[in-house]
């Protein structure tokens, strides 16, 4: 039997403004730089299966997620 995984919304982060080009790995190997990546999930839309501009990644702890928003805040990918 397959166990539920139930996602930390503490220890998760928005990410705006990404560019049609960014991908889960490209955001994943992004993020860890600034600490542990547990998930990164970038929602697409139904038809097109385009990513809509934001996504969401998950750390391990409260405090890498706090740290990451510190780092990576103002960082630009491809322009955006």
């Amino acid at each position: 039997m397959a166990q539920k995984y139930e996602r930390n919304q503490d220890a998760s982060i928005y990410v705006g403004n990404l560019d049609d080009r960014v991908t889960d790995e490209l955001l994943w190997e992004l993020m860890v730089q600034a600490g542990p990546v547990v998930s990164v999930h970038l929602p697409k839309d139904r038809v097109t299966q385009s990513t809509q501009g934001y996504g969401f990644v998950e750390f391990q702890t409260e405090a890498d997620a706090q740290y990451a928003v510190q780092v990576m805040n103002m960082v630009k990918l491809f322009g955006k």
